[in-house]
């Protein structure tokens, strides 16, 4: 009877993990659609950002601007985005594992590397890895993070490039696809570029004061942060996404094991009761 016992208290186990589970899984679906929805939104402004850079950069205005600046590349800074929390399937070993992978190939080129860390989890990784400097950890970023924050990673991007601290920044990040497909993803923002884009007539017809190269300070910046605050967005989006799908698979493997273990409590019941009508039987025939 106490294998019995014993089973009862596993299945009751298992049914409540089962209900924090399926909580967890509905919540990073909620999250994931939110965010989902607030990648899409960016997209209008980042076209609108490469239409001017596209105008900009056919008057020749890009050729001798700091954040364009084309120079080999002795060190560079990464950002490298993953989450603070746990249970998030292979969101944060993804991220982790691209990343010792950049650090390998820096090693082997003589590249020296800065980092800039985005979640808690990350963060731990890097401190204990040695001939790295770390200079920058956030943690507790909100899903949609706010202007101060997002400045404050971008301004520190600028001022190593400009100062020529670093020769390129690379942002390393999980690029959201679909609720399926996410991947470890490595993007250039310094120095800047930007997707050609075909302009439309008010790029052309627009007239830029004081002058387009002027213009083009703000407008650089704004692609340089739009660019950031996409990888973040993504990150994002793929966490809990992520999340979502190991949450269900969590809940699916509790389902079975609750039925698995019910079987086994069923035959040990019955086991228990033929054991019992056994001795009774033979209880009987030594009375006879």
């Amino acid at each position: 009877m106490s294998s019995i016992r014993q089973l009862k208290s596993r299945i009751r186990s298992v049914k409540n993990t089962k209900q924090i589970t399926r909580a967890m899984e509905m919540v990073a679906a909620s999250k994931m659609r939110r965010a989902q929805d607030a990648t899409k939104e960016t997209s209008a402004y980042a076209h609108a950002a490469n239409e001017l850079l596209t105008y900009l950069a056919g008057q020749n205005v890009t050729d001798n601007h700091p954040y364009f600046n084309q120079r080999q590349i002795k060190n560079r800074l990464l950002i490298v985005i993953a989450s603070d929390k746990g249970l998030a399937g292979a969101y944060n070993s993804n991220i982790l594992r691209r990343l010792a992978q950049e650090l390998k190939e820096d090693k082997n080129m003589g590249i020296g590397t800065q980092i800039v860390t985005i979640g808690r989890r990350v963060t731990r990784f890097v401190a204990k890895l040695k001939d790295v400097e770390l200079i920058g950890a956030y943690d507790d970023m909100s899903d949609k993070p706010t202007g101060h924050e997002l400045r404050t990673i971008v301004n520190t991007a600028i001022n190593s490039f400009t100062s020529k601290q670093v020769d390129a920044v690379d942002i390393v990040f999980t690029k959201f696809h679909n609720a399926v497909k996410q991947e470890a993803y490595m993007q250039r923002i310094l120095p800047a570029g930007y997707t050609y884009t075909p302009t439309c007539d008010y790029a052309c017809d627009a007239k830029y004061e004081p002058s387009p190269a002027v213009v083009l300070d703000a407008v650089a910046y704004r692609l340089i942060e739009s660019q950031v605050f996409q990888t973040l967005l993504d990150a994002r989006a793929s966490e809990h996404s992520m999340r979502m799908v190991a949450m269900k698979s969590a809940t699916d493997n509790a389902s079975d094991l609750v039925d698995d273990l019910t079987l086994e409590m069923n035959k040990a019941r019955q086991g228990a009761i033929t054991q019992e009508l056994a001795e009774i039987s033979g209880g009987v025939e030594a009375m006879e």
